[in-house]
């Protein structure tokens, strides 16, 4: 698949981020003896991940804005168009040493997400899609599952941990949707999660408190892949409340009326 230029440059800056992590990854488990010194090398990974997302996505496109997880907000010379960049989703996971988490890159232009990448290193696995032009994993078009039952499906969230207030809120979704269902997965990578779906890997995934870096990738791929989205309110915007419902046409009702209660 031929992408636009921003889309090139988005999968080219997400795989040279991506080099960067797997290279620090290999060193985690060797720092595990010391708590303290894998926390700090795991945040200077982060940190050194999205320097070199910056510079290549803001030397590709020095207009545009910037939001990311590490480096906070900046507005751009153009208003309307901004990178939204999470450098390490996942990063409790990378700092067990467990291979699974993901660059994610969104551009938004004019408030719409209109193009995503969600890169997983540690699988080589590139998720990427431009609104209007399908959703792609390295070369092959992704579609969302065609299960239609409930008790078929597998779903996917995010557990509160560490005092969390929501926690009480999950528990009562979990109380709903596990005696109908075929699972709950909790794998700890929004991005990824959502570009589970889009590949049909998962049937659905919901959270709250959620940020945009977390979102925005993930949101475009799923919905490219014929995916169903909404805030937690029907009428709600995804990306500014933080919270989301997605999962296939099929099945997409009977979810949501369960998760919301």
């Amino acid at each position: 698949m031929v992408g636009s230029a921003n889309l090139n440059i988005m999968i080219k800056a997400a795989r040279k981020a991506g080099r960067a992590l797997v290279k620090d990854f290999r060193e985690v488990e060797n720092l595990q003896v010391s708590m303290k010194g894998a926390g700090d090398f795991v945040s200077r990974a982060d940190l050194g991940a999205e320097k070199i997302l910056k510079e290549e996505l803001m030397g590709a496109r020095p207009t545009y804005g910037w939001l990311a997880e590490e480096g906070g907000g900046e507005e751009g010379q153009d208003p309307t168009r901004r990178w939204i960049v999470d450098p390490l989703d996942g990063t409790t996971n990378f700092l067990h040493g467990l291979p699974h988490w993901a660059v994610s890159i969104a551009l938004e232009h004019k408030g719409q997400i209109v193009a995503g990448v969600v890169f997983d290193p540690a699988k080589d696995e590139m998720f990427f899609a431009e609104k209007g032009t399908g959703a792609w994993m390295n070369e092959s078009r992704l579609r969302v599952s065609g299960r239609s039952r409930m008790i078929e499906a597998i779903f996917a969230t995010g557990l509160p941990f560490g005092g969390r207030a929501d926690l009480p809120e999950t528990l009562k979704d979990l109380a709903r949707l596990l005696p109908v269902c075929a699972g709950v997965r909790r794998w700890g990578a929004a991005s990824l999660d959502l570009a589970y779906v889009a590949a049909g890997r998962y049937d659905g995934f919901w959270e709250r408190r959620l940020k945009p870096w977390d979102l925005a990738a993930g949101l475009i791929i799923a919905k490219e892949a014929g995916g169903l989205t909404e805030a937690m309110s029907a009428d709600g915007d995804i990306i500014g409340d933080g919270d989301i419902i997605c999962a296939n046409e099929a099945i997409y009702t009977s979810f949501a009326k369960i998760i919301r209660g």
